[in-house]
């Protein structure tokens, strides 16, 4: 039996993961931070599952990871754990550089110390990309990071490759474009969107409160971009992957797709626009090539925009009924 190890696994991508991993006969082990109340929702239903296991740890505790891999000896590695909200990383670029940044670097150095055999996955971002230097975004375009969180991810990118590279571990980073799903946390634009439509259309409040409108995402299905992640470590050599849709949509093509679904009519007569949730330095554009994971992984998307909107929305209305 393979033995799979994620950090994060209590977020939207480690919940898909571990129930990708378990359904393909892995004894999975969670890494889990202690805190004064567990949020252990997403994985809830995997719980009783007597291949999952959670281990008590922290991506600022160097100890708390190796001795973990030291006693699991896992053949594969994900580390998805990140401080993960652009807007906090403003507001919190120390924390955000402990987790998303330095996080990275104590993982492989566990990796490296206490099971180098061990295949790694590192969760990169089209954050990294920011500015955009060139359209579509692929494997080779330079980075221009536009937000604390970006430039966390970047480092963990780097550090990644540098391991790989000097220490001949198996270590490749997966440069996800968004990637959605009724799991993603409320504080995200599209599960926002998501649980307000449904929240209007139940009566239980007016309007929604966003940002900029007009900022364009490359938008996903989670579940399909996990099994990417499982992909990549199947391979017979390290490298790393964009894995995106190849399609561009704003986050108003979202709000007014997700009002059709609902059956609100025009989205203009619910939004409200809240400067509050304007970054200071937004990124624009982003829209992935992933023709190399198409090519190499054999990997596709299942899920298009309007059926990824769909999903959630009918999700979230019957979550809310």
């Amino acid at each position: 039996m393979k033995k799979a190890f994620i950090t994060g696994i209590t977020g939207q991508d480690g919940s898909y993961l571990a129930e990708l991993l378990l359904e393909k006969g892995y004894q999975v082990y969670g890494l889990t931070r202690r805190t004064s109340t567990q949020n252990f929702a997403r994985i809830e239903h995997l719980i009783e599952n007597p291949n999952l296991k959670l281990i008590s740890g922290d991506l600022i505790d160097q100890h708390s990871i190796t001795h973990a891999l030291k006693e699991i000896q896992p053949d594969e590695v994900y580390n998805l754990a990140a401080q993960s909200f652009v807007q906090a990383s403003f507001e919190q670029p120390v924390l955000t550089g402990e987790f998303t940044a330095l996080g990275v670097v104590r993982v492989l150095e566990a990796v490296k110390l206490a099971c180098p055999q061990a295949r790694f996955y590192q969760a990169s971002s089209s954050e990294m990309f920011g500015k955009v230097r060139e359209t579509p975004q692929n494997e080779d375009t330079p980075f221009y990071p536009r937000s604390p969180y970006g430039v966390a991810k970047v480092y963990g990118h780097w550090i990644t490759v540098n391991y790989r590279e000097s220490f001949n571990l198996f270590a490749v980073s997966g440069i996800l474009f968004n990637h959605e799903s009724p799991r993603r946390g409320l504080e995200f634009v599209t599960r926002k969107i998501t649980n307000a439509v449904a929240r209007i259309k139940l009566g239980k409040q007016t309007h929604i409160e966003l940002g900029n409108l007009d900022a364009k995402r490359d938008w996903g299905y989670a579940k399909d971009y996990v099994e990417a992640m499982w992909l990549m470590l199947q391979q017979p050599k390290p490298e790393d992957y964009v894995i995106a849709t190849g399609e561009t949509h704003s986050v108003k093509d979202f709000l007014e797709l997700a009002c059709q679904v609902a059956g609100l009519g025009d989205w203009q007569q619910y939004y409200h626009h809240n400067p509050a949730f304007d970054r200071p330095a937004e990124v624009d554009l982003l829209i992935g090539d992933a023709s190399k994971a198409k090519k190499q992984l054999s990997w596709q998307p299942t899920v298009n925009f309007p059926q990824l909107v769909e999903i959630m929305v009918k999700a979230e209305l019957e979550k809310e009924s």
